[in-house]
């Protein structure tokens, strides 16, 4: 079960929920925002969750899932995660942008906007983002996988539910840990969160490095003790 939360760890990092989160900590009236995009992401996701992680256990998907899933994914996904830390950190990807714009300019083409869900979050209504959060939060593979493994574990219907819950509230913590520090520390938190943009446009892709590499090994060393026992 240790596996499955560690999934969780690493959906908290799913491109989409990092790019919201921090378009709308840039926004004015954060607390707002981060509200409704929540709501709207976890009616999303724990509801598909606890639909699908059901319907595996009583369609008789378990031994299905025993073959197909175990160690050797997460050692893929392990190396996966060192293989982003060693791009980021080598700067290979700010060379493919800066050829990617060079053809564009090239070519004439004219420079693309924000993707429409961010242009979406923009506008700063609560009500927006609740859909935008409910859009986005589709299952991804890393929750699927989740899912699948949850309903090997054959628990109990409540305690099924508790797990699915446990995994939402810790896939979706960037949304909730600002959000608990604007209602607990209302004059403290602008202020930090203004020292994180600042680090964040200093150190972002330092942190991203860090994350991704300390997950890839522990992906790795969790699938390989899974193999020897």
């Amino acid at each position: 079960m240790g596996d499955v939360f560690l999934l969780a760890f690493l959906a908290a990092l799913y491109p989409s929920l990092l790019a919201a989160t921090t378009v709308m900590l840039m926004l004015p009236h954060p607390k707002r925002l981060l509200l409704g995009y929540l709501l709207g992401a976890a009616m999303t996701s724990v509801t598909l969750g606890l639909v699908i992680v059901f319907a595996l256990r009583h369609a008789g998907l378990t031994k299905t899932t025993q073959l197909t899933l175990g160690p050797s994914e997460d050692i893929a996904l392990g190396c996966l995660a060192l293989i982003i830390a060693l791009v980021l950190h080598s700067g290979r990807d700010r060379k493919l942008v800066e050829r990617r714009r060079e053809r564009k300019a090239a070519k004439g083409e004219e420079k693309q906007g924000p993707p429409r869900w961010q242009q979406a979050l923009g506008r700063g209504s609560a009500r927006t983002t609740f859909v935008v959060g409910a859009l986005l939060t589709l299952p991804g593979a890393t929750y699927i996988t989740a899912l699948y493994r949850i309903s090997d574990e054959n628990l109990a219907d409540p305690l099924t539910v508790l797990v699915v819950l446990a995994f939402n509230a810790i896939m979706l913590m960037l949304l909730e840990i600002p959000l608990l520090a604007y209602t607990f520390a209302p004059d403290w938190t602008p202020k930090a969160i203004e020292r994180f943009k600042r680090k964040l446009r200093e150190r972002g892709r330092i942190w991203a490095v860090r994350v991704a590499a300390v997950l890839g090994v522990l992906m790795i060393v969790g699938g390989v003790l899974n193999l020897l026992v």
